[in-house]
């Protein structure tokens, strides 16, 4: 009996998947614990294995390498050799795989890459291509590697799919190449003209890059908090004179070196202790006040943005904090977050401050009620006992939920970390 295998719900936020690699091929045994394949998700790139009972031969692989598929629709199918399958494919086919769109088109998905004919190995020319006063007839050779649903649309949109450079499996021109196919075209003098009397010969030409499963999410997510959650913002100056020094007294003799970034994360830490309506999320029927304090930090990656939490992060003494914050990082830039590492935050920190930036603001990371965004340090005159001296001031802006924080409660917790971090021995008691 066949065994019908589903792309998987890796996160809690993830509705499509990619397949990074695939580490069984066609023809290949499978056995329980044998790792299948590779799946990109919003978040991270994670191992996906065969599960007790998902054991036989790979007769069928409905997501290739670099393709994204829906949850729960089929990943691969597993069996005995020269069992029918056919009917598990229906209505799993490649065109769902690639974009959820259902088409007509008959052809069965190839189980392996068809070549009856050597495919020419010269890459696409990178001059741009000629204007021509007629349609090139479209290229139907089966010796064109390509997807069904791929040829359907060059030949919607009257491509030639044979100048088309495949960025599938083996070279397979699939959806997306042809989504981003653009030929550039030259300029050419009007009749009776010279060049000279010519308009200009510039191209225009743009690049079309396919969304990321994480960049998918974070607008999804983002866009729900910002026009369901009214914000509203709160931005405070904090004297960080007492900070450099004291960082700079624990970085001699510490083993770990403490950032600036560290210092935030503990002061909003114990202030969301001191402050609980901000540690809170708006749940609809009713909000819900966190006890707990699991302070998520954004940090950058290539195809966006990632949230690891620090949990507990009020019991945490700064070397933990930064040997922790060092260690998620790491995790997220590699891609290597498990679930474990991104939910469950109460609170989010945003800090742009080391790459120059002086202020902004930041929209509510859901489940959350509250943001902080951290600007940079920056040196300006400020009135110290009466005589402006010079001063090392950084602007933070704390973005709220109006459903859960009113304004005195935000400017409240503002004023709690504005004094843990202007006086940080007391974040030491």
């Amino acid at each position: 009996m066949a065994i019908v295998i589903n792309m998987p719900r890796l996160s809690d936020t993830m509705t499509d998947g990619v397949v990074a690699k695939w580490h069984k091929q066609i023809g290949d045994s499978v056995n329980e614990g044998d790792l299948l394949a590779e799946i990109e998700t919003d978040k991270a790139t994670m191992e996906f294995e065969a599960f007790p009972g998902q054991e036989g031969k790979l007769l069928y692989i409905g997501t290739h390498e670099g393709e994204a598929a829906p949850v729960d629709t089929v990943l691969a199918i597993l069996g005995e050799e020269g069992e029918d399958i056919e009917a598990l494919k229906s209505g799993k086919t490649e065109e769902i795989v690639e974009k959820k769109t259902v088409l007509t088109d008959p052809t069965p998905t190839p189980t392996a890459p068809v070549a009856t004919a050597p495919v020419a190995s010269a890459p696409v020319a990178s001059a741009p291509l000629a204007a021509t006063s007629s349609v090139p007839a479209l290229e139907t050779d089966d010796s064109i590697k390509a997807s069904p649903l791929a040829r359907k649309l060059a030949l919607d949109r009257g491509v030639d799919i044979a100048m088309v450079q495949g960025s599938g499996d083996h070279g397979r021109v699939v959806k997306r190449d042809i989504d981003s196919f653009n030929p550039a075209f030259h300029s050419s003098p009007q009749p009776g003209m010279t060049p000279q009397q010519s308009f200009p010969a510039g191209v225009e030409n743009y690049t079309d890059t396919p969304v990321s499963q994480m960049r998918k999410v974070i607008a999804k997510r983002l866009s729900e908090s910002k026009f369901s959650a009214p914000h509203f913002y709160i931005t405070m100056d904090i004297n960080m004179d007492n900070a450099i020094d004291s960082r700079k007294a624990m970085n001699v003799s510490g083993e770990v070196k403490i950032s600036f970034n560290d210092l935030v994360v503990k002061s909003c830490a114990l202030a969301l202790k001191k402050h609980p309506v901000v540690n809170s999320a708006w749940m609809g029927d009713f909000i819900r006040q966190n006890d707990h304090v699991h302070i998520g930090v954004a940090v950058a990656v290539e195809d966006g943005l990632l949230v690891p939490v620090l949990r507990h992060a009020d019991q945490m003494p700064l070397s933990a904090i930064s040997a922790q914050v060092k260690d998620l990082a790491g995790k997220a830039k590699n891609k290597k977050l498990q679930p474990s590492d991104w939910e469950g935050n109460t609170f989010t920190i945003s800090n742009l401050g080391m790459f120059g930036v002086e202020e902004f603001t930041a929209i509510v990371n859901p489940p959350d009620a509250g943001i902080l965004a951290v600007g940079g340090i920056k040196q300006v005159p400020v009135v110290k006992d009466g005589v402006v001296v010079p001063g090392n001031v950084m602007k933070v802006t704390l973005s709220c939920d109006h459903r859960v924080i009113d304004g005195a409660s935000g400017a409240a917790f503002l004023q709690s970390v504005k004094g843990f971090l202007e006086n940080p021995v007391t974040m030491l008691v």
